[in-house]
């Protein structure tokens, strides 16, 4: 099991940086989409509220996140809905992400702890959650078409899924991994090592999101191969900046990761906007 210590990771201020980003930006945008809501005496308003509680209760009892991290999710929710509201939402990726991802991080526990790299039992922390789906909310801000913000979105999730499943399930199943600029073998959990299965399980993670975009949100099969394309990119690029940068002490996990999920949001956008509707 992970060691906790009361002294600050390296480049802790990479992630609280993220916070300070994702945090205020989602906070501001959903006040504008409230007044304006309230305005029109919009029901979208009840329908937020009343699914955050339940995203957080669940998140919650799960003891998937600690309490800062619930409330960062919480704002993800909100942006999401209320960018997509209805049927036809993101949070159907989210949620899809969500399963998948928690249900690989628990699966094989007592092997993970054995090689000390199981996830700490409170859960993700807030920059953790800010890192993995703070691109997913800033993508919502309208400063694109619909249908290429929705790209984006669900872009953006598909690679944090890929991320999690190839990292979480590779640690039980690929054995020893390689890094991805060398492939030459090293320690499990070592930051830019890869495995066959664990790159397997994080591909197929990515399909399967991009299936849920594509049946929410009605895409064609270049749409669907867009997000599915993008977050494996995503995928790789995570592990190439794990390898380098981070390895160097250049950047730490959670900014690998954003920067990772950024990559994949903007290129299914450029994508997207190339395809049209």
């Amino acid at each position: 099991m992970r060691q906790e210590t009361r002294f600050r990771p390296p480049l802790y201020w990479q992630s609280q940086l993220l916070l300070l980003i994702v945090v205020p930006v989602c906070c501001i945008w959903i006040f504008f989409q409230t007044v304006e809501a309230w305005e029109r005496r919009d029901p979208v308003l009840v329908q937020t509220a009343g699914i955050c509680i339940f995203f957080g209760l669940a998140v919650w009892i799960a003891r998937a996140g600690t309490v800062p991290a619930i409330f960062t999710g919480v704002l993800v929710t909100a942006c999401l809905y209320l960018r997509f509201p209805g049927r036809e939402t993101a949070l159907w990726c989210l949620v899809a992400m969500l399963t998948l991802t928690l249900a690989a991080t628990r699966f094989g526990r007592k092997h993970k702890e054995k090689l000390g790299v199981a996830e700490r039992p409170s859960g993700r922390s807030a920059a953790q959650v800010a890192a993995n789906l703070g691109v997913a909310a800033l993508a919502c801000i309208p400063a694109h078409a619909p249908w290429v913000a929705a790209a984006g979105v669900c872009a953006a999730l598909s690679e944090s899924t890929a991320d999690t499943l190839s990292s979480e399930l590779g640690q039980v199943f690929g054995g020893r991994p390689r890094l991805m600029t060398t492939f030459r073998p090293v320690a499990t959990g070592t930051d830019g090592g890869i495995t066959l299965a664990g790159t397997a399980c994080g591909c197929l993670g990515a399909a399967t999101i991009a299936a849920v975009s594509a049946w929410t949100f009605h895409f064609d099969l270049k749409s669907g191969i867009n997000v599915f394309s993008c977050g494996v990119l995503g995928l790789f690029l995570d592990s190439l900046l794990g390898a380098t940068l981070e390895r160097r002490g250049l950047l730490n996990n959670d900014a690998v990761n954003f920067l990772s999920t950024l990559a994949s949001a903007l290129c299914a956008e450029r994508i997207a906007g190339l395809l049209g509707r």
